[in-house]
């Protein structure tokens, strides 16, 4: 049987039945997008939408994450030098840079859903098959694909799931959504906990010796395969991205869903026979498809950077100055940084600070990976479980404040964590005080996560998050090739440079409207 154009499987959270034969129905009047977001009330659905979306998020900050805790142990199995280790680190974000305007082009054109199960799929593939990679080189290239997967599904998750929530309770599921952030953290900080050190686990195979960090790579692709499964066969498409496709039908059809799931399945009907619904404007697509071939693809390269162009011009231009600004500091403190901790903590097994002893620091790429700390592990544990208190705090705040004092100030705290960090000079002091960047740090990330889907109109919402988050990966390159060639010869510069830039960060976030329980356009 033939399929009406844009029509998919309807997965099992997706009913496109409909309570046409109700006699109260017909009585009822069309609803505006936010109108029909608050009749559906706030219940199991978006409970639901909650963890299914949070565990695409972890899977995101997993397969990111994991290359920081293999590098203790995987540097010996490579050979890898302190600036290879930087150059490994990088890959992923390179990845991420590449595909993060791409994906997010497409889902502002072709949807949401199918763009997120195929970037996850992915970021998954191609994390499993780099384990077997033997050679830095082809386990590089491999990462770098991954990296193309990530930088999809993470700006787009967070539109997706923007566009199911009530406005008056938009920052705080965001702010809860962010939080799986930590979730995936910890998760592949206590996996790298539980299996890299255990060297039963490593097996001889005639063409590779595979190691338990190898295992370990295999295990955090594991989440994004998943979701990427969970969002093909349960997940409906955004109904503020159907209605601004003129989708009447099926945007009608998911708010029917979120209505019965979260008013326990009740007979009573979905209070609207439709939806106010824009008029499509085609004369852009007849003129994209007309003319000569080369005219063709010179209107669809023009198109695909239109949007880029839109950030900047009119009301747009100055909050997409400030976020290109702060999304380059976070990202290039926190990922600069926050992907040499494991290695961080295994300079500091001796005792101090990781900048204090050049010579020991200078002679460890000699030293065996074998047998591994386990000190090292739990620490990345530690300071990952630091998170938590920030996320709480953030959940319990983010409608009450507002993203925009949040970040301002989390990101000035966590520039004088950082400075402090250099300044400490013993071992327990350094993790106190990495706890205190990791609990301050994602206050930003989460507030920056609430701002960035609210700034921005519904036809530009992805393609803005996929653009500053491409800015925000090539910051992380740049901060882990900068920590890759100083961490031996001099650590203080890296570490001083990062209090700066979010320090500036922190001063640019006071340019930002305020965008507290805003409505989306």
């Amino acid at each position: 049987m033939s399929r009406r154009p844009h029509e998919d499987t309807e997965p099992l959270l997706y009913s496109s039945h409909l309570d046409e034969d109700d006699d109260e129905v017909t009585s009822k009047k069309k609803l505006t997008y936010e109108e029909a977001v608050e009749a559906t009330g706030f219940g199991l659905f978006h409970w639901l939408l909650l963890v299914i979306c949070g565990w695409a998020n972890a899977s995101d900050a997993v397969e990111i994450l994991c290359v920081s805790f293999l590098l203790p142990t995987a540097r010996c199995d490579l050979h890898l030098s302190s600036a290879d280790m930087g150059i490994l680190t990088a890959s992923i974000f390179l990845g991420m840079m590449v595909g993060g305007y791409l994906w997010g082009y497409l889902a502002d054109r072709g949807g949401r859903r199918s763009v997120l199960v195929v970037s996850l799929a992915v970021n998954g593939t191609f994390g499993a098959v780099a384990s077997l990679a033997p050679s830095f080189w082809l386990f590089l290239l491999l990462r770098f694909f991954s990296g193309v997967g990530v930088g999809g599904s993470i700006p787009v998750i967070f539109s997706y799931f923007t566009e199911f929530q009530p406005r008056l309770r938009r920052g705080a599921m965001i702010s809860a959504l962010a939080t799986f952030w930590m979730a995936g953290n910890i998760l592949a900080a206590g996996v790298a906990w539980l299996v890299i050190p255990r060297t039963s686990l490593n097996v001889h195979l005639s063409w590779l010796d595979f190691q338990s960090w190898r295992l370990f790579v295999i295990l955090c692709s594991v989440p994004s395969l998943s979701s990427a499964l969970i969002f093909r066969l349960f997940m409906p498409e955004s109904p503020k991205f159907l209605m601004e496709a003129g989708r009447e039908t099926e945007a009608l059809s998911v708010f029917q869903t979120m209505f019965r799931l979260n008013n326990g399945f009740v007979i009573k009907p979905f209070p609207a026979t439709g939806l106010v619904i824009r008029p499509k404007d085609d004369g852009e697509k007849d003129r994209l498809c007309s003319g000569s071939r080369s005219q063709r693809f010179t209107g669809h390269l023009k198109q695909a950077f239109d949007p880029i162009k839109q950030l900047f011009v009119g009301p747009l231009a100055s909050r997409s100055v400030a976020l290109l600004i702060i999304f380059y500091c976070i990202s290039f403190g926190y990922y600069g940084l926050w992907m040499w901790f494991p290695e961080l903590f295994k300079r500091m097994e001796d005792g101090g600070s990781p900048c204090a002893n050049t010579s020991r620091i200078q002679s460890s790429e000699n030293e065996s990976c074998y047998p591994v700390k386990t000190a090292v592990y739990m620490e990345g544990f530690i300071t990952a479980a630091s998170n938590l208190p920030g996320n709480i705090f953030t959940i319990l705040v983010m409608d009450r404040m507002g993203g925009k004092i949040l970040l301002s100030v989390s990101l000035l705290v966590s520039s004088v964590s950082v400075f402090i960090i250099y300044v400490v000079k013993t071992k327990s002091q350094s993790l106190i005080v990495s706890c205190v960047f990791s609990g301050v740090s994602v206050v930003s990330w989460n507030a920056l996560d609430v701002m960035g889907t609210e700034l921005y109109p519904t036809q530009l919402r992805s393609s803005a998050l996929g653009f500053f988050t491409g800015v925000g990966r090539v910051a992380a390159i740049m901060g882990n090739v900068v920590f890759g060639q100083l961490v031996d010869s001099n650590c203080a510069v890296p570490l001083l440079l990062v209090a700066a830039l979010l320090l500036a960060g922190g001063v640019a976030a006071f340019r930002l409207p305020q965008t507290k329980q805003t409505e989306l356009t």
